[in-house]
């Protein structure tokens, strides 16, 4: 089954080190960003759910990132959206050893193939 919902890939830029979104038809992707990922050549759109990998994760929503600071800078600047993170169950934080960054903000759910937390 189809679900006709529109889809997005993210674009990152290096200089400004931003990331912004693009409708993807999901064809195969065309063309690298700057980062050289995979992306397309769609109009710039904000999704509504974002999916966010993770390095690490705590119950509580608080990521760690790839270093970059992309999902950060874009989350911040657009707190409307439904941020989701996706990682392995084996990259769970204790909360009492993840020390919370004031850029930090916790995501709405994190998916592991083994359980979903927050919510």
């Amino acid at each position: 089954m189809t679900i006709g919902l529109p889809w997005a890939l993210p674009f990152t830029r290096r200089e400004p080190r931003e990331m912004h979104y693009r409708r993807w038809d999901r064809t195969p992707a065309t063309l690298l960003d700057e980062c050289g990922i995979p992306a397309c050549e769609g109009a710039p759109v904000v999704p509504d759910v974002v999916l966010v990998p993770c390095v690490g994760f705590t119950r509580e929503g608080y990521r760690l990132g790839y270093g970059g600071g992309y999902f950060d800078r874009y989350l911040a600047a657009h707190p409307h959206v439904t941020a989701v993170g996706v990682a392995w169950s084996g990259a769970e934080i204790a909360a009492d050893e993840f020390d919370v960054q004031p850029h930090d903000r916790p995501l709405m759910l994190v998916v592991t193939e083994q359980a979903v937390f927050g919510g």
